[in-house]
């Protein structure tokens, strides 16, 4: 049984946690047992406990299975930047299947849904060689793409989807994230990428779509 949905976007910023928060109480709402995952983050900041991603802690509490941390972000790195960028100045090595493997102890956790959110968007290296869709097909996973409706949203609309598509990946569905300042002929822009992407839009400006649901194996309800 798959349950398992990757949250990835069309870029950094864009509005992946904000959905996976709404998903999450979608589903919490529903009486299932979710768990979040942010399996690699940069740009966190140092406590007192630790370093802390604030996208994962808002996962972490959004979840209805609350995890410690370091389960929930398994690698953190302080410096705002690129991922990979940041595990090579701290000496670490990142693949799909280590970063997979330290995923586990959470994704064994008995749950309904399971969200894993990526950093920045689907193309966004782990190392020299492998890109979040080497891991995605590691662990398993759906896909749910982030489009942040803003000037030029088609573009790297399209490209994530023919991407993830290429890949091998499953998009499942995609999301029209209205971000402010509002985007002159919205309702326009939308409209073209339902036509063009060959998946539902799950989540816009109103919300969920209607009529649309997730059923225990994963799949999107329609």
């Amino acid at each position: 049984m798959n349950t398992r949905f990757f949250i990835t976007g069309t870029d950094t910023g864009i509005g992946k946690t904000y959905f996976s928060g709404q998903l999450l109480q979608h589903l919490n709402a529903q009486g299932q047992q979710t768990i979040a995952l942010k399996p690699l983050a940069s740009g966190c900041e140092r406590t007192e406990i630790g370093l802390r991603n604030e996208d994962a802690c808002l996962l972490q509490k959004a979840a209805s299975i609350h995890l410690p941390y370091e389960k929930i972000n398994p690698f953190a790195f302080e410096a705002p930047i690129a991922p990979h960028i940041a595990a090579d100045l701290n000496k670490t090595a990142i693949t799909a299947k280590k970063l997979a493997k330290a995923c586990l102890p959470a994704l064994n956790q008995p749950a309904d849904f399971y969200l894993i959110e990526g950093a920045g968007g689907w193309q966004v290296p782990l190392n020299r060689d492998e890109t979040w869709s080497d891991f995605v097909k590691a662990i398993q996973a759906k896909v749910i793409l982030v489009v942040g409706m803003r000037l030029g949203c088609i573009n790297h609309a399209l490209l994530s989807v023919e991407s993830i598509l290429q890949s091998g990946c499953h998009l499942v569905g995609w999301v029209a994230n209205c971000m402010p300042p509002s985007m002159p002929h919205l309702q326009e822009n939308i409209r073209y990428l339902t036509q063009k992407i060959k998946a539902p839009l799950l989540f816009g400006e109103r919300g969920f779509a209607s009529g649309i649901g997730f059923d225990f194996t994963g799949r999107v309800q329609q």
